[in-house]
């Protein structure tokens, strides 16, 4: 079974509008929603492959509600622990034109202790042996950057491995908890190590770096580069295939999607990388916040 865990998802409400205009009223000509979060985005790239997984979270009031439905129309099974503040909505205006934009984020509720405790005793009752999970995206407000350790350490002692993708002091102190795998990008590896990332090689030091501090293996996205892999055993760069990138926003997410699909399916990490590489190639082809299809992951998966 794999299980994404999201901790502070968002609607992403984006209104498009002739111009942006200051002290005057905005009409906006189009609109649409998303559900906002890393870990649902992993949820439905692996949706996508024909692989079911469960997303996780803190989920609270109408907004919460709206994340629940919405992702369980699209095939996908969610468990949250629900919470008594209002999940967050992210506000994008973006002109017809492209060009500047404008993007306000909510920080998100407080979540109390009692219910960090209910997320924890609920990872800690579903987590069993070789079972993967994805945990990925910020923090919300009253949550201490050692959450995410407190979790691998929960689901790795039942035999399930972990993929951290998240960044800053959360990724440092969740590395210390020795996750499977880590995927940063390359200026989050930067700001964490203070190591310079310029070329491949500078990269690979920095990755080295972060698998000192305890994560066994490092996939350090690259955008249109592709990422490279550091593990005990190899360093390997996978290069992305050619597209015409359209919008680039959750191509990593995407990458994480393919990847974990990859290593449930039993491939080893390069394989499964190479997955992933197609699978973020493919979101980043597409316009707004689409996931590729299962036809056109494998079309660039052949030419990777």
């Amino acid at each position: 079974m794999i299980y994404t865990l999201t901790l502070n998802p968002a609607v992403d409400r984006e209104l498009t509008v002739p111009a942006i205009e200051f002290d005057t009223v905005l009409r906006a000509s189009a609109w649409r929603v998303d559900f906002g979060g890393k870990g649902f985005n992993v949820s439905r790239m692996l949706k996508s492959l024909g692989t079911p997984s469960t997303a996780l979270g803190f989920a609270g009031g109408k907004s919460g509600e709206l994340l629940r439905d919405g992702l369980e129309s699209l095939g996908i099974a969610t468990d949250f622990v629900w919470v008594a503040g209002e999940t967050r909505t992210n506000i994008s205006i973006v002109p017809e034109a492209q060009g500047s934009y404008i993007k306000a984020n909510e920080p998100g509720p407080t979540i109390s202790a009692a219910e960090q405790d209910d997320l924890l005793e609920k990872v800690r009752q579903l987590s069993q042996k070789d079972d993967w999970w994805v945990l990925a995206g910020s923090l919300p407000p009253g949550i201490k950057s050692n959450f995410y350790a407190r979790l691998i350490e929960i689901i790795q002692a039942a035999g399930a491995k972990v993929i951290l993708d998240t960044s800053g002091e959360a990724l440092e102190k969740g590395a210390m908890a020795k996750p499977f795998l880590a995927k940063p990008n390359d200026i989050e590896l930067e700001k964490l190590t203070g190591l310079p990332v310029n070329d491949q090689a500078q990269i690979t030091v920095a990755a080295q770096a972060l698998q000192k501090m305890g994560v066994a293996n490092v996939v350090v996205s690259l955008g249109k580069k592709g990422a490279l892999l550091v593990s005990p055993d190899e360093d390997r760069l996978v290069e992305s295939p050619k597209i015409e990138e359209r919008n680039p926003i959750g191509a990593g997410d995407s990458l994480v999607g393919g990847l974990t699909w990859g290593l449930s399916e039993g491939l080893s990490l390069a394989e499964a990388l190479r997955w992933g590489i197609a699978c973020g190639a493919a979101a980043a082809s597409l316009s707004g916040t689409e996931i590729g299809s299962r036809e056109l992951v494998e079309k660039l998966h052949s030419e990777i």
